[in-house]
């Protein structure tokens, strides 16, 4: 298995020289549309439907559940990044930590399926999927991930995903009126402006 990751990783990694262009757009995506989501869901959360509240609330616990559990694996297995072994080409900077899975591409994938599994936003779900297959090709494009760290990435995405399915009427009958409550004391708290911060939405 591992010689067939070595392989796949050669066959997607860049050139020593690759196309400026190309490279610019790795670039973007391997970092950039990462930050770019998180404000589009924070952006969701200010300006969207009060009823979407829910679903953001439980996207965010199976995001929860997904990093507990790449921590929980890379404690407990430390996997090699391309780099720390010699293999291939590294073209932008990284720790030396465990490479298995992708926190990014983890990141993408559990707000894509949790959005598709909640029937919310669909065309967003299915836009957080094809941004996760690009943020998985740049990783490995760039040098810092391995093919088989994005199939483990779209694993633990689906399964934290799956988890918060259960606890849903947890989620939208206690902690989602709960974070809600916090989040508009703290508006008013701050005295911050109606307008930016709208509280009477439906």
């Amino acid at each position: 298995m591992e010689a067939l990751n070595q392989h796949l990783f050669l066959l997607l990694n860049a050139p020593p020289d690759p196309p400026a262009g190309l490279l610019m757009l790795a670039r973007f995506l391997a970092d950039d549309v990462v930050v770019l989501v998180a404000a589009l869901v924070a952006a969701l959360w200010v300006w969207g439907r009060q009823d979407g509240r829910a679903v953001l609330v439980g996207a965010g616990c199976a995001l929860l559940t997904a990093a507990l559990v790449n921590s929980a694996i890379g404690a407990l297995w430390h996997h090699p990044r391309p780099f720390m072994i010699g293999l291939g080409h590294q073209l932008i900077p990284h720790a030396a930590d465990s490479s298995f899975p992708s926190d990014h591409a983890t990141f993408m994938w559990t707000i894509g399926i949790s959005l598709l599994l909640r029937g919310s936003w669909q065309r967003l779900g299915w836009g957080m999927m094809a941004f996760g297959m690009g943020v998985a090709w740049a990783r490995i494009y760039l040098g810092v991930h391995f093919p088989l760290d994005m199939a483990g990435a779209l694993l633990v995405s689906a399964t934290a995903s799956l988890l918060v399915i259960p606890v849903r009427p947890i989620v939208d009958g206690v902690l989602t009126p709960a974070i809600v409550r916090l989040y508009e004391g703290a508006v008013r708290l701050l005295h911050l402006p109606a307008a930016l911060f709208p509280l009477d939405r439906k």
